[in-house]
């Protein structure tokens, strides 16, 4: 077991299933050693976590959803290395969108997506530090409430 793995458990963390995309799009691409993953929304299996911030959404709960987004990023990663997380070299960069009402605070939505971002420090160490962006949008696909894509070097 590789240290990411070790990490995983050590979170007491079970990856889910890689998500089939939901429409006409592939869930990742790999350009030489870089992996380009989709955006995966705050929903696993019946597990969803939905709705606006500043519309019954809190900051606390959008962390969560960004957490169950990073665990659907870590599935994609994973898939696309064939099973293998030791072949991350390091997660480079993270796109955060939450959905919020029009006037939230601009310093909340980066909190939110720290549920992600806390998450891929946890499983991935220093490797897990990466570059963000973190923005509201009016409305995301399935009414969740976080969807985050990323980019990661693989060795």
């Amino acid at each position: 077991m590789n240290t990411f793995e070790e990490n995983l458990k050590a979170l007491a963390l079970t990856l889910p299933e890689a998500a089939a995309p939901v429409a006409n799009y592939v869930p990742y691409v790999q350009a030489g050693n870089m992996l380009f993953v989709s955006g995966q929304i705050s929903k696993i299996g019946d597990e969803a976590i939905g709705g606006r911030l500043g519309e019954g959404l809190t900051v606390e709960t959008g962390q969560a959803a960004a957490r169950l987004s990073g665990m659907n990023l870590i599935a994609q990663i994973k898939a696309a290395c064939g099973g293998d997380l030791s072949k991350v070299k390091r997660i480079v960069k993270l796109g955060g969108f939450v959905q919020a009402l029009p006037g939230i605070t601009e310093a909340d939505i980066p909190k939110v997506i720290n549920g992600c971002s806390d998450l891929m420090v946890a499983v991935f160490g220093d490797a897990g530090r990466h570059a963000r962006f973190a923005v509201s949008a009016p409305s995301l696909p399935l009414d969740v409430a976080v969807e985050i894509d990323a980019i990661v070097e693989l060795h």
